[in-house]
Order: structure tokens, then C-alpha cells, then sequence
């Protein structure tokens, strides 16, 4: 199953000194923090927080929305990655081919 290329507010993991961050699974215990139990009773990731892997660095996808739908989330993974320096890109959606 193919994901949809990243857009959105990416937090990378890569250190603003070109660092990679650790641990390597830091992405997914992130996003985790927002997991909840769908309608099949399984964890799934928010619809605005997913990790994704660009170009083999680990990422945490951010969906813009997320700073009307839960201000506080929003703030939380920003101050995340500028207290552990991490590089954060804001990409525009790209079209399905």
C-alpha cells in the first residue's frame, strides 16, 4: 500500500547541525502520542499526525488543520522539535498522478 507523498509541516529527523535524532523509532513514539481506537477497535495514527519516511530520514507529517483542531497538540510538536533542534520544512500537496 502506497502513502500519499507528504505535505503538510514536516518535523525531520535531522538535527539543525545535520545530526540524525535518536532513537530511530522516535517518529512513531511521537505520532503515538496521538493514537486512539477506531471504529475496528485497533490504534490507528490522528488523521493530522502520521510518521513517513523521506528520502530514508524518519519524519513526523503535521496537517495544518491541527492548529484550529487541537491548538495545544499543534504547539506540542512544535516545541518538540525546537527543543531537540530538529528541521522542520513546510511542504505544499502534491497532485496524484
Amino acid at each position: 500500500m502506497d502513502q500519499a507523498p507528504p505535505s503538510g509541516i514536516l518535523i525531520k529527523g535531522i538535527t539543525r547541525d545535520g545530526k540524525t535524532f535518536r532513537p530511530s523509532d522516535w517518529a512513531e513514539r511521537l505520532a503515538g502520542v496521538f493514537t486512539c481506537f477506531g471504529p475496528d477497535q485497533r490504534l490507528c495514527y490522528s488523521p493530522y499526525i502520521r510518521p513517513v519516511t523521506l528520502d530514508n530520514v524518519r519524519c513526523v507529517e503535521v496537517q495544518p488543520a491541527l492548529r484550529e483542531v487541537d491548538a495545544m497538540a499543534f504547539n506540542f510538536l512544535m516545541n518538540f522539535a525546537r527543543d531537540n533542534e530538529l528541521q522542520v520544512e513546510e511542504r505544499a500537496g502534491e497532485a496524484a498522478a
